[in-house]
């Protein structure tokens, strides 16, 4: 029986050794056995454990649900591999689409040409999502404000829209640079009135909408993922800072 030590089954599968003494620790993935050196030892069951784990990660499953599934006694191997070979297969015939689509917008773009057909613009994304985030805003923030945030954007040209994407991919990253100091620092508060600026071009953001954005950073994973790229942890950090700049500011 072959035997991979936790230094091996990091180099093999990609997860690091930090993580994978995490999943020990809540009984997600633990060892075959620990040696007299308290070593730990895995075997190709467990290997194949962390392959199942992986494959519900990348369908953005949570842990404790991941470790509720596959630590049921009904839980088939087989099946639950073809049913991820099936999502994976459908995420690739939709990123083909998205690709296709994101190839024909820059050609149009590059040569000033008008799309024939302007339902192509977004061909590959589910509509149901879309009507879903449009009905999210709709449920969760004054309609005065999506009202407002709607008619600006309109009056808005693509470079001025590049602008204010760039403007808040800059504060990411330099955000993501000062994770080591205080939420109320000169340097951080700094970038959260560039926040709060960037922000108001889009509607009026009071102290309350601005905590609640903070909020969303961290509990909607479209905005913990834009975050978190750069450094993981810099949603929270991004939320605390701004509670701060509201409670000070505004």
């Amino acid at each position: 029986m072959r035997l991979y030590k936790i230094g091996e089954l990091a180099r093999l599968s990609g997860v690091s050794v930090r993580t994978l003494r995490y999943y020990d620790k809540i009984g997600l993935l633990k060892p075959d056995f620990r040696g007299d050196s308290k070593y730990r030892y895995y075997t190709r069951t467990e290997l194949l454990r962390l392959q199942q784990i992986l494959f519900f990660k990348e369908l953005e499953m949570p842990l404790k649900v991941i470790k509720r599934i596959l630590d049921d006694p009904d839980f088939n191997e087989s099946e639950a591999l073809k049913k991820h070979q099936a999502a994976l297969l459908h995420r690739r015939e939709r990123l083909d689409v998205l690709l296709s689509t994101l190839a024909q917008t820059i050609k149009v773009i590059d040569q000033e040409e008008i799309m024939s057909d302007d339902h192509n613009l977004y061909k590959g994304f589910n509509r149901d999502e879309i009507e879903a985030w449009e009905k999210e805003v709709e449920e969760n923030y004054d309609p005065g404000l999506v009202k407002q945030s709607r008619s600006n954007v309109q009056k808005m040209s693509k470079d001025d829209m590049a602008s204010i994407k760039n403007e808040q991919l800059e504060i990411a990253k330099e955000m993501a640079t000062l994770m080591g100091q205080s939420a109320d620092s000169k340097e951080v508060q700094h970038l959260m009135a560039r926040q709060h600026a960037v922000n108001e071009q889009f509607y009026k953001t009071s102290a309350e909408v601005f905590k609640a954005l903070g909020e969303m950073y961290v509990s909607d994973q479209r905005f913990r993922n834009f975050y978190d790229v750069h450094k993981p942890g810099l949603a929270e950090f991004m939320r605390e800072s701004m509670n701060v700049y509201a409670d000070l500011n505004l």
